[in-house]
């Protein structure tokens, strides 16, 4: 007998039944561990969904109990022809073109700025994020205080440059919802600044230094290796913009109700007001349906789009 052979133990022969057998174990846990939040998702997420798709076929209303009686489309069919649920619409879409491309454009050229200083990278990372762990309520309070006609911070800038009767900003139909854009984009720009920040931090530093020695500018770094190694950080971030301005509320309830007039009115504060001011709720829930429609048609283009790049890369 070799010496090398001396002491060695049999090899133990696994089986399929053992290899299933432990394999099953793995999911049982998995499905114990999933299960906590598959209750609630269902009980609060998925109920209320399909509550809603049912009703927006009854005439259901929250002075009444039960559904009341089966309409079928006629509550589509009346927002269809209704203006005030278009206006809505348009409204929720000006929001949407006013706050998504400075998101998206402003987080990137900041954290493209923060990602080249050798130093105090977790001072601009805090600096950006803090606005976005605050509550809604207190964003919406802070920028009213700041467009408080004649007391508030912006009407103290425009008497600087000499303008005696400062515009109030939340009170004027054609630039109130400018104003709540802007507090938007201020409040949630630090979360997409993150994101872009850890897809630069993810790309290696030996493809910059190789650009500079063949004499690329920092320019011509950003457009032919940052941009399109961060498609997908790019892709993912509009998503999740264009989605998030389509649900605004909180902003526009707190800062304006809708106001002045109804130049700030929302979908979301459309279906808010037809549910539980009109006491309307199959009309609300067919409005919500369709919202949820356009959001869903969004989210399926993204994905056709990242799969696009997968396969052309």
């Amino acid at each position: 007998m070799s010496a090398h052979t001396v002491g060695a133990q049999p090899a133990v022969p696994t089986t399929p039944s053992r290899d299933a057998g432990a394999a099953g174990g793995r999911q049982r846990s998995a499905w114990l561990f999933i299960a906590p939040f598959a209750f609630f998702y269902l009980c609060f997420l998925f109920g209320p969904a399909l509550y809603m798709f049912v009703a927006s076929f009854f005439d259901a209303s929250i002075v009444k109990s039960g559904l009341g009686n089966f309409i079928g489309l006629e509550n589509y069919a009346s927002l269809v022809q209704s203006s005030a649920f278009w206006s809505s619409m348009w409204h929720t879409l000006q929001f949407t073109l006013y706050t998504v491309p400075p998101l998206v454009v402003l987080s990137f050229v900041f954290a493209v700025l923060a990602n080249r200083m050798p130093r105090g990278q977790t001072f601009w990372r805090l600096a950006f994020f803090t606005p976005y762990i605050l509550p809604s309520a207190a964003i919406s309070l802070i920028w009213v205080f700041i467009y408080t006609a004649d007391t508030g911070l912006w009407a103290t800038v425009q008497k600087w440059f000499g303008d005696d009767t400062p515009t109030p900003v939340l009170g004027t139909p054609s630039i109130a919802m400018v104003g709540i854009a802007v507090a938007t984009v201020w409040w949630t720009i630090g979360f997409n600044f993150i994101l872009y920040l850890a897809g630069l931090q993810d790309i290696p530093r030996e493809l910059y230094e190789a650009a500079a020695i063949d004499g690329a500018t920092p320019w011509q770094q950003i457009r032919h290796l940052t941009i399109p190694l961060l498609s997908r950080t790019t892709t993912l971030v509009l998503l999740l913009q264009i989605i998030a301005s389509l649900k605004i509320f909180d902003q526009v309830y707190l800062m304006t109700n809708g106001g002045p007039g109804t130049s700030t009115r929302t979908a979301l504060l459309f279906i808010t007001d037809t549910g539980f001011t009109d006491y309307r709720i199959g009309a609300a829930a067919a409005a919500s349906f369709l919202l949820f429609l356009v959001i869903v048609t969004i989210a399926v283009i993204r994905q056709l789009v990242e799969r696009a790049q997968q396969k052309g890369a």
